[in-house]
């Protein structure tokens, strides 16, 4: 038995959201150097973003959702530039931080873009009829 492409993703995005709850609420105490924490929590973050996107937009091609995915993961970032009295009091909740996050850091996009490569190559592997692997042309001419 075979899943079906949305199963597939449906499954990563599950898998993702939970593995990165795990790295960053328990890293750190199993001994998880701080930088893995951080940006491998970052990574997933992007990951996750895409998996999102791809489940809500099955009908695009995933180079797309990759350009939609790093653009709200860069926007987002941005948006930690903005201060607010309100957004810097939904920063402060659990949501918020999961959400936003607190402190810009250019980092992050090196983070951002490890997670969001991951994801595509992932998705990839999955296949499926919106940005599928091609399959060999045939050239013409005789292979040698």
């Amino acid at each position: 038995m075979t899943l079906s492409l949305p199963i597939k993703r449906t499954l990563a995005l599950a898998l993702i959201i939970a593995g990165g709850f795990v790295l960053r609420a328990y890293g750190a105490r199993y001994g998880i150097p701080a930088f893995w924490v951080k940006y491998g929590g970052s990574a997933l973050w992007a990951a996750m973003y895409f998996f999102f996107f791809a489940l809500l937009f099955r009908a695009r091609p995933r180079e797309q959702v990759l350009y939609i995915a790093v653009l709200v993961c860069s926007l987002i970032e941005f948006i930690k530039l903005v201060h607010t009295p309100a957004l810097d009091v939904f920063r402060l909740t659990t949501a918020g931080v999961w959400m936003l996050g607190k402190v810009f850091s250019p980092w992050n996009f090196l983070a951002y873009g490890a997670g969001l490569a991951g994801a595509y190559g992932l998705d990839r592997l999955f296949g499926g009829a919106f940005g599928a692997p091609a399959a060999k042309r045939k050239s013409g001419g005789r292979r040698r």
